[in-house]
This record gives C-alpha cells, sequence and structure tokens, in this order.
C-alpha cells in the first residue's frame, strides 16, 4: 500500500545558515516553531536519543518511530528522527533490546541516530499539525479551533535618551522580549523630553551635580512573558546609560492566543458534503481505514473543523464555531452519535496516522529552507513506511 498524493519529499536545498548543523541546532529551531510550554503536561517530547553536539547531515521526519522507520533512517544514513509520536511515555526502568522499543533505542544508538520528538506541542503551535490538515483539504482564513492562552505578559515601558534607543530595544529583544506571533523585536516608540536633576553622590550620563537638564528621550514600549521579567529587566539596566533608568511594568491581562488544538476556517466554494468526503479522501494518505462520514451527504459544507491526531473532544467547539463538518480521528460511536442526535455538524473520522502525516511534509520543507551550509548541505526526507497500523478493511457481507 502507498500513501495518497504526493508525500515524498527528499534532499531539499536551503539557504545558507552555517558551516555545521547540529542535533542541538534542529532542536532549538523546533522549539522555537513548536515551543516546549504547548505541550500538554503528560506528554513526552523533546531529544529523546542522541548526543546535542553532533552533527547532522540528514533528517528523517515520520508520524511513528517504529523498527521499520528506523532501519529506513539507517538505510539512508539519516543522522536524526523527527517523530510526532514519542516513542517513550511515563517512567522507563529498561531499555532492553527485548521488546521492540528496547530495540529501537538500540538500534538508534548504534547507528548514531538521533530522535527528536514534537507531539502535543506541534499539535498546538503555528504551522502545525491541524494547520497542515487544514491546508491538505483547502482550508483558508482559519484560526484556532480550542485557543490556548498566551499566558500572562508584562508590557515594560522605558524612557531612553536619542541615539540609545536602538541598543536597549536589542538588547530588551535578546533577553526576549517583544515576540508576537511569528514576529519578534514588536515595540513602539514616542518621542518625549525628559527633565532631571542629579543629587549629590549620583554619577550621571548626562548633566551636572546640582543643575537641572532637560533630555531628548524616546518611551520605549516593549511586551514580554512575565517569567522573562528579571531577564528583561537585567539588560535593559546592563545596556540603558543613565544610571537609574526610569521605567514601568505593567502586568497585561491574560487573553486567548492565535495557538491551540484543532483549526476552523473556510473553502473557497461550498460543496455537499459527499463532494467534500471525496476532496478528504484525495487529499489524504491512502489507508485502510478509509474515510467514513456521518451526517447528510446532501449537506452543504464551506466551513470546516478539523483537528490532527485524536479530537472527539473538540466537537461540541467544532460545532459552537459553526463548522458544517468536523474532520478528525479516532471517534467513538456514542460520541458520534448523541452529537448527531443533538443537532451537531456532520463529522468525518479518518485514520490517526492519515491525519497527522501531512505535517510531515510541512516540517521537512521548514527544516529544508533552514539548515543548509556552503560545505555541509542538510537533505532532509520524509518517510516512505507507512506506519498506520491496520492492514486490511472487508466491508460487512450482509
Amino acid at each position: 500500500m502507498v500513501c495518497g498524493g504526493d508525500w515524498r519529499i527528499a534532499a531539499v536545498g536551503a539557504r545558507n545558515v552555517g558551516a555545521v548543523t547540529t542535533v542541538q541546532d534542529v532542536c532549538d529551531q523546533i522549539e522555537a516553531w513548536y515551543p516546549s510550554e504547548l505541550a500538554e503536561s503528560w506528554d513526552a517530547i523533546g531529544l529523546v536519543v542522541g548526543r546535542p553536539g553532533a552533527s547532522v547531515r540528514s533528517i528523517l521526519v515520520a508520524v511513528d518511530v517504529t523498527e521499520t522507520v528506523v532501519s529506513e533512517a539507517i538505510a539512508q544514513g539519516a543522522d536524526l528522527i523527527l517523530a510526532h509520536h514519542p516513542l517513550l511515555f511515563g517512567g522507563v526502568t529498561s531499555v532492553s533490546a527485548d521488546d521492540a522499543k528496547g530495540r529501537i533505542v538500540h538500534d538508534l544508538i548504534e547507528n548514531g541516530i538521533a530522535l527528536l520528538v514534537a507531539h502535543t506541542n506541534a499539535d498546538s503551535g503555528a504551522d502545525g499539525v491541524s494547520d497542515a490538515l487544514a491546508t491538505a483539504l483547502g482550508i483558508d482564513e482559519r484560526r484556532a479551533l480550542q485557543p490556548t492562552s498566551i499566558g500572562p505578559l508584562d508590557k515594560f515601558v522605558v524612557f531612553v535618551p536619542e541615539g540609545q534607543f536602538e541598543a536597549v530595544l536589542d538588547a530588551m529583544a535578546e533577553a526576549g522580549a517583544g515576540r508576537i506571533g511569528a514576529y519578534e523585536r514588536c515595540a513602539f516608540r514616542s518621542p518625549g523630553e525628559g527633565t532631571f536633576r542629579p543629587m549629590p553622590g549620583a554619577e550621571p550620563h548626562i548633566g551636572s551635580v546640582g543643575q537641572t537638564e532637560r533630555v531628548a528621550e524616546s518611551r520605549l514600549e516593549i511586551v514580554a512573558a512575565r517569567k522573562l521579567r528579571s531577564a528583561v529587566v537585567a539588560a535593559m539596566r546592563a545596556t540603558h546609560p543613565y544610571e537609574e533608568p526610569a521605567f514601568d511594568i505593567v502586568e497585561l491581562a491574560e487573553i486567548p492566543g492565535h495557538l491551540g488544538l484543532g483549526r476552523i476556517g473556510n473553502r473557497g466554494e461550498t460543496v455537499t458534503l459527499a463532494e467534500f468526503a471525496e476532496i478528504v479522501a484525495r487529499g489524504l494518505p491512502a489507508t485502510h481505514h478509509g474515510v467514513r462520514v456521518a451526517g447528510d451527504l446532501a449537506r452543504p459544507v464551506r466551513r470546516v473543523a478539523v483537528c490532527g491526531g485524536s479530537g472527539d473532544s473538540l466537537m461540541a467547539a467544532a460545532n459552537a464555531a459553526g463548522a458544517d463538518v468536523y474532520v478528525t480521528s479516532d471517534l467513538k460511536h456514542h460520541a458520534v452519535s448523541e452529537h448527531l442526535a443533538d443537532g451537531g455538524c456532520a463529522v468525518i473520522d479518518v485514520a490517526h496516522y492519515a491525519s497527522e502525516f501531512p505535517w510531515c511534509g510541512l516540517v521537512a520543507q521548514r527544516l529544508a529552507n533552514t539548515f543548509t551550509a556552503s560545505d555541509d548541505n542538510v537533505s532532509v526526507h520524509v518517510s516512505t513506511s507507512v506506519t498506520d497500523p491496520w492492514s486490511h478493511h472487508l466491508r460487512s457481507q450482509s
């Protein structure tokens, strides 16, 4: 069985970023795209196997880490596997090669292959699993179906003399301030005039003790995660030219962010549920599970909600958001039956593997666009091993 669509991306070129790419470089990039703070508390993400300083010239991206996938990585000479599903959950007391997971760990170590996992952080992150699924189904104008809070924020207001504004802004940004969504170094600047009189014992950068000074200054406003407060203040103080900088810290109210589980958006044209189910079947990898549909096949579909992986917990959210249909995986009989009985939107259930596989191509392209060098090109491959566990499907005969 092969996957539907053009899913195989291999040896993709990219821009220059340095001489040698390391395992840590890849870990840092995945953390930047899919921050670990987005992961569920029960999850097991990050670097599982490998030395951070080891060099990386080839990356294999896969949904699951199976013995077949590891064999594929060995055959390709891969230095790192980026997987969506964790290999090890919960406490581990042994990695003996007596079972499949133990053999996988041994094979990875013995062949010098690092293993990096991005799971629920990639589910909630921008350009993550649900975004890739939405793209595969032609869904635009999308937002998170279950937004996460962006966390407590501080707004810093700092008064900086002209000529030192950029240096202070750069220092605060380097400490983590000014990051909003996919943007960094976000700040506001307004001109003004500051006045002060140095007292005896002061060592003023501008002016003299006992003399009132008036200085052209800029008001710098910038936000940062509250957990970074100490680091941002320290960076500002270390760079600000004044002995005693004037600044305010305002604690902002928490608001829903643009990240989170699932996505909801619109298709460019309205189709029937039957027609949209065909689009789903063509847009995702072929599996023996196929595409299961619950709802009136003549129902018009334009607004679509999706969630890669197990998404039964978001059915009510999809309906509340005005979805005509909700596409996800691992739906249970009673949950779907009760949802429809209560007037819920149509539902399409696909294989768990199929709903998450589009992310492999998306993140492979992002990695390929990021990591290469003049003398150390990094190739990125999407695994061709189908890790959906179901191997056959028969229609009922009576």
